[in-house]
């Protein structure tokens, strides 16, 4: 695959297409593990596809990947193999439930839980291109606060942080929202409750979560929904199938499409939220002439 000029892939003016629109780029994070982020993203995903949107997953989580599992999809190769310079991303892409197209990323390999700054590079550069025809563009970075977590936090348009309502998890999505602050300047947040047994519950979780970010942290936090605790999930991720295909009545399905209909009415960026986007688009876009 010819990469041409070097370029900044996450930010949304480089994700252009021929429409003269450009893919919106969401991460999908959590402070913690076992919240149901990959879940969310999976979910997130068909939704999306539901409602006409061209969606690929980079399952960014690169030492410990799982999408393709609970997905029920079975990778020839992963993201490994493109770091190791055997494949491209276009030659491990996997079509995965109701159209929608999935980056695999290994599992076991710690070495990739912490890319270099060439290996960046080289994602991106491949993923401008490969996101060409796709309307978005949902990054499972992983939970915790890993060099890999914070670099595609802070380079996506929108960064999700996935909360649920066990007292660790708001510890640690305080933890990640923290170091993003302060060491990537980032200013606003969407939050996700997942699991809630109720709306009060949801709202409750929030709070205090908006409360300490406030107080200490000088940052937007934005509830932007939650999704029901629903033993149809299990069910789902037993028989490794998205929740939204195998059952589309259920509770957390249904709070699934509004979510997806939540985004597709957000808003286009405006400057760079963060300054790692600031940094790759003096570094790596070319300048005029």
């Amino acid at each position: 695959m010819p990469f041409g000029t070097r370029r900044s892939l996450l930010m949304s003016e480089d994700l252009s297409r021929g429409d003269g629109l450009s893919t919106r780029v969401i991460a999908v994070s959590s402070g913690k593990g076992g919240v149901g982020k990959s879940n969310v993203v999976a979910n997130l995903a068909v939704a999306l596809t539901r409602v006409g949107k061209r969606v690929l997953i980079l399952d960014a989580d690169l030492g410990l990947g799982n999408l393709d599992v609970l997905l029920g999809l079975v990778p020839q190769h992963t993201i490994e193999d493109v770091l190791r310079g055997t494949h491209t991303l276009d030659e491990i892409v996997l079509s995965g439930p109701a159209g929608i197209h999935v980056l695999p990323a290994s599992s076991g390999v710690a070495r990739l839980t912490a890319l270099t700054e060439a290996q960046q590079v080289m994602i991106q550069e491949q993923l401008a291109q490969l996101t060409s025809e796709m309307d978005v563009l949902l990054i499972d970075t992983g939970a915790g606060i890993s060099p890999n977590v914070t670099f595609f936090a802070s380079a996506a348009d929108e960064t999700i942080i996935v909360v649920s309502p066990e007292p660790t998890s708001l510890t640690d999505a305080y933890a990640l929202i923290k170091v993003l602050a302060r060491q990537y300047r980032e200013r606003r947040f969407k939050v996700l409750v997942n699991q809630a047994k109720s709306p009060r519950e949801a709202a409750e979780v929030f709070g205090k979560l908006d409360v300490a970010v406030d107080h200490f942290l000088h940052v937007a936090v934005e509830l932007i929904g939650a999704i029901p605790y629903d033993d149809y999930v299990h069910l789902a991720v037993m028989q490794q199938k998205a929740l939204c295909e195998l059952f589309p009545d259920a509770p957390a399905a249904q709070a699934f499409r509004r979510l997806a209909h939540q985004v597709i009415q957000w808003p286009r960026p405006g400057l760079p939220k963060s300054s790692i986007q600031l940094v790759w688009q003096r570094a790596v876009t070319p300048a005029s002439n």
